[in-house]
């Protein structure tokens, strides 16, 4: 006989069998084992809302082996995720065995290492039902929403829709940003810079006007700039001040979920899923040569900031024997979020060992698991390391009562910089301004008024909406990916580049909800509906309650819409193209279907004329000379191949460019970024040119 531990996933089974050693035995449910059944609503809405669970289809094995192995076990542990799912993961598991609730036969591992799963086993408790019944109204909400609003849509829209809470709301704030993309109109607006640099010599610098006769200026067009550069003419330029200091810079707060998918989009060009597919393997455990299966990352869906006192600990040692005591703060810093409701259960997101750097591990990582291991390690360090200070100076130039402002820094002590660089948003170059003393006068090189127009908002990027998620309280650190992917995968949002636009799919869909439907996009009902979740999970609030309250006005919602749209059905707008069908000379168009976008002609039905969608580029394959078209893939990653595909093999992920090679003039394609370079992929020709 030996005590059984059930975890989520199998990867954990080796990891924590090795770390608690004989008297163990370990096994992996694969996620849920019980669920609401796909084939009907399965919730009674007018008893309680009570659910039917069933078994999921394929994990009958499962749970016959689970089930035999609790029979000859002395304690059953259920060691699921430490999250709201993995807990009702839990709850369904000791319902399934015919368990007592009030058995203490939970444990949560915050990190699969020997510390984390010993304080685990050491530490059951009864399963949580506060915990359970929020996960519970949150399966029921979204079943509800689905399968009593899909239908709608089908017959009002198209067949095969479907709807989400979430979702709904996220599409809408991306319909929403581009309505205000093309209603913006640019204003036209000035400023004056000028070059100048002392009269013995040194360094040009620009300063910036500042004020005209004391007043900021209002330069709206280039009348007004010109008047300004008209007064200048043959003006004195003199420095009036200089003010020298300092300035320090505070590292960043350990990762969060949103953080961490916002600074891997930006850094690392990983979209939601692959971040949060990267982490789970981290945190459940890579076999590390010469050490073998470890969790490498506490827990990977968190809000909280905060770090536990040994980890704080861990990482002041590891700075002070690499880096020195200078590197150290005065006193361990602590982070706390603004959100007064965030999940507290977890830490933040960090190395579950200060030691264990990047480039030790690395040869035992994929290319992937490094980069975001990296990411999170150098966060984590840096944020427990001392601030960098900076020398700033900062200069007025006055000139016929215009003031000039001009400002430059550079790094005094480089702190927690030496280890994690900030993000290219948020980095600054060093800019140091040349000597100057106050009543110099200084030597003009050049004056100039500069047009700019104001800029219409940016559309979204997965980084930027999950950023918005969590300042509006829309949805949770465990839905943000599959949110995003969700809405993806319906068509009601598509990529461009990393920016994320409505489809008229996700437009129509989204007006008809918001005509008939108002709560279920609304970003503040929304948000209040997840906090009255967290209110059920501490206790505060009855999910059967709660469900009724949503219920009752949705359920009235629904009904006045079937009664107002009657034999009414919403037209999706075709986009239009400028080719034109070869049977018939009409415009051809593009429509989405169930496998996505392709060419229709507009004469249908009378045409019937469809073909496939293609994005011609300005290469030419370097196998055989034919078109390089834009494809992409079944989840929608851009690539570039040969028209002539399967005949022709050639693809490439680069772009293809207008440039050809001063070689053998084939295409060049562009590999990286701006600062990357332009590669020929002739064969035998091995032409490269760096950009950088």
């Amino acid at each position: 006989m030996s005590d059984l531990i059930i975890v989520e996933s199998p990867t954990k089974i080796h990891t924590v069998k090795r770390t608690l050693g004989a008297g163990y035995n370990v096994v992996a449910c694969a996620g849920h084992v019980r669920d609401l059944p796909k084939s009907k609503l399965a919730v009674d809405v007018d008893n309680g809302f009570e659910p039917t669970y069933v078994d999921i289809a394929g994990k009958e094995n499962i749970i016959k082996d689970i089930k035999k192995l609790a029979k000859k076990s002395d304690h059953v542990y259920f060691a699921t995720d430490p999250d709201r799912e993995g807990e009702a993961i839990s709850w369904h598991l000791a319902c399934m065995l015919g368990f007592d609730l009030n058995d203490k036969n939970r444990v949560t591992f915050n990190e699969i290492t020997k510390t984390g799963v010993e304080a685990g086993i050491a530490a059951p408790r009864k399963i949580d039902m506060n915990i359970v019944n929020a996960q519970q109204a949150r399966r029921i909400l979204d079943r509800i929403v689905g399968y009593k609003l899909s239908p709608f849509l089908w017959k009002k829209v198209r067949r095969g829709l479907s709807a989400g809470r979430v979702q709904s709301v996220a599409v809408r704030m991306i319909v929403d940003r581009e309505k205000e993309i093309k209603s913006f109109k640019p204003v036209e607006y000035w400023s004056i810079e000028a070059k100048l640099s002392p009269k013995q010599g040194g360094k040009t610098f620009v300063a910036k006007l500042a004020t005209v006769d004391g007043v900021k200026p209002e330069l709206n067009c280039k009348t007004d700039s010109d008047a300004v550069l008209s007064r200048l003419s043959g003006a004195e330029f003199k420095v009036s001040s200089v003010r020298n200091g300092t300035r320090s810079k505070t590292p960043a707060a350990p990762f969060s979920t949103p953080t961490l998918l916002q600074d891997a989009s930006q850094r690392l060009g990983f979209n939601s899923r692959r971040t949060m597919s990267i982490a789970q393997e981290l945190y459940e455990g890579v076999d590390i040569e010469g050490i073998g299966a470890v969790g490498l990352i506490t827990y990977m869906r968190t809000d909280s900031l905060r770090i536990s006192d040994e980890a704080k600990a861990a990482a002041a040692d590891f700075v002070r024997k690499n880096y020195g005591e200078e590197y150290l703060p005065k006193t361990a810093r602590n982070y706390k979020s603004k959100d007064n409701n965030i999940q507290d259960a977890h830490e933040a997101i960090r190395p579950t060992m200060a030691d264990m750097t990047p480039e030790r591990v690395k040869p035992s990582l994929t290319t992937d698991q490094y980069k975001l291991y990296k990411l999170i390690w150098s966060r984590f360090i840096a944020s427990q390391m001392a601030d960098c200070v900076l020398n700033t100076t900062a200069a007025s130039v006055e000139a016929n009562g215009c003031v000039f402002k001009a400002s430059g820094f550079n790094v005094r002590f480089d702190g927690y910089t030496v280890l994690y660089e900030e993000s290219k948003e948020d980095s600054e170059e060093s800019s140091l301004l040349p000597p100057l003393t106050k009543g110099e006068t200084l030597e003009l090189k050049s004056l100039d008024g500069l047009q700019h127009f104001t800029q219409p908002p940016a559309r979204y990027t997965e980084a930027t909406l999950i950023k918005a998620f969590k300042e509006n309280g829309i949805a949770r650190p465990s839905t943000y990916a599959s949110t995003i992917t969700t809405i993806l995968q319906r068509s009601y949002v598509e990529r461009d580049g990393k920016q994320l636009k409505p489809t008229g799919l996700g437009e129509v869909t989204t007006q008809l909800m918001e005509d008939n439907f108002k709560k279920i996009v609304d970003v503040k009902f929304t948000a209040e509906m997840e906090s009255e979740l967290d209110e059920i999970e501490l206790g505060k609030r009855d999910w059967r309650d709660t469900l009724k309250e949503f219920y009752d006005g949705f359920d009235e919602s629904l009904k006045k819409a079937e009664i107002n749209l009657e034999g009414k059905r919403v037209k999706v707008p075709d986009e239009k193209t400028d080719q034109v069908c070869e049977i018939c000379g009409k415009p051809m168009v593009i429509k989405l279907g169930r496998y996505g976008k392709f060419l229709a002609c507009s004469g249908f039905p009378e045409c019937t004329n469809t073909k496939k969608l293609v994005t011609e580029t300005p290469g030419k394959c370097p196998y055989c000379g034919k078109r390089v078209l834009q494809k992409k893939t079944q989840k929608g990653k851009k690539y570039f191949g040969c028209e002539d595909n399967p005949g022709c093999k050639f693809m490439t992920w680069d772009t293809p460019t207008a440039e050809v090679c001063p070689k053998c003039s084939s295409t060049l394609f562009r590999k990286g970024g701006s600062k990357g370079k332009l590669v020929c992929y002739k064969p035998d020709c091995g032409y490269e040119k760096d950009l950088g």
